[in-house]
């Protein structure tokens, strides 16, 4: 008998409302585990939201977000991050006065085994554990090729390099599902291939399941597994690539009536 796997990701008639206004409406789809997910629509079709529903940072009035077979309504940042979700955001949110090492560090918070007064006092746990993510946080940024700039203070990177740090920090925390939302944007064509690459690297290596948000229908073509398609906070299509690619409601909001 062939087992069935359950996803990892399962969103069922979610549905999200600010003031009245509709957001998200009946929201369903699934994500397997190991997989690279794109979220692909107009702006304001409610992919971000969606990807605040799933980490927690948006309750949704209707509907249940199930992650590694367990339900939940209600979920804050920090539990999910506990769970294993990791979350980029849409603008930079790293140091910028710190380092690249200190920025992917920082990722590993979670992980530490020590307690803040042993840190603090050099005992007990504290250089083991230490070492220990400093250890996991060279080697993530060995994996994204950022060892010419570990040292180097993030804010006088290009814009690209900080993308993939804030990638690197990510990744630094050994997440089961990692959501992107739009790591590519602002990139010129050679940092968006560079950046899909290691968001591929990222699946296979570290073995994490990609949720990602992206407006290059030739970069979600390229690195997808799976497609989902919103518009006006309505699922329109989800499928493989080559399925969505053909369906006439996505050929006709998004990518023309060619073929």
């Amino acid at each position: 008998m062939t087992q069935i796997v359950p996803p990892l990701l399962a969103l069922d008639h979610i549905s999200l409302s600010f003031k009245g206004t509709k957001a998200v409406s009946d929201i369903s789809f699934e994500v397997a585990a190991g997989e690279v997910c794109a979220l692909i629509g107009p702006n304001g079709a409610g992919k971000s939201s969606l990807l605040n529903v799933i980490n927690g940072i948006y309750r949704p009035q209707q509907g249940t977000v199930r992650f590694d077979g367990h339900a939940y309504r209600k979920m804050d940042p920090y539990r999910a991050a506990h769970r294993g979700i990791a979350r980029t955001f849409q603008n930079l949110a790293l140091f910028r006065r710190m380092s690249v090492f200190e920025n992917v560090l920082a990722g590993r918070n979670l992980h530490r085994q020590s307690t803040w007064i042993e840190q603090t006092l050099h005992v007990g746990r504290a250089h083991r554990d230490e070492a220990e993510q400093r250890r996991h946080a060279d080697n993530v940024i060995g994996k994204l090729d950022l060892q010419g700039y570990r040292d180097a203070v993030v804010g006088t990177l290009s814009y690209g390099l900080q993308k993939r740090v804030e990638l690197a920090r990510a990744l630094a925390a050994q997440p089961r599902l990692l959501l992107l939302d739009e790591p590519m944007a602002g990139m010129n064509a050679e940092e968006k291939h560079a950046m899909a690459e290691y968001v591929l690297d990222a699946n296979e290596h570290f073995g994490v399941t990609v949720v990602l948000i992206e407006h290059d229908i030739g970069v979600v073509m390229g690195v997808s597994d799976h497609v989902v398609v919103l518009d006006y906070g309505r699922k329109i299509a989800d499928g493989r690539p080559d399925e969505v690619r053909k369906h006439p409601d996505v050929l006709a909001a998004y990518l023309g009536t060619r073929h």
